[in-house]
């Protein structure tokens, strides 16, 4: 599977903010701000995920070629991905 350049950016955005979390832990800030940025790539992550999954999906889905059990497969995929991910 090819990724486009806004997934790769949505990654390299969240490396940004872990670095960022790292010197905050480093400078002894609050922690209640430290857990806040955490969330914040939690929600990244989990967005991407998403994101990844679903552009996988139709990849899958456009190359069944009306395959029921072909898209069956790629859907049960799919979903077992995104289970695995929580």
């Amino acid at each position: 599977m090819a990724y486009d350049s806004k997934t790769a950016n949505r990654v390299k955005r969240m490396e940004g903010q872990l670095r960022g979390i790292l010197r905050m832990m480093e400078e002894g800030q609050n922690c209640k701000d430290v857990i806040t940025q955490l969330s914040a790539v939690r929600s990244a992550v989990d967005r991407t995920i998403g994101v990844i999954v679903s552009d996988n999906l139709l990849d899958c889905i456009s190359t069944a070629e009306g395959d029921t059990e072909k898209m069956n497969v790629a859907i049960q995929e799919a979903m077992d991905l995104v289970v695995k991910s929580r």
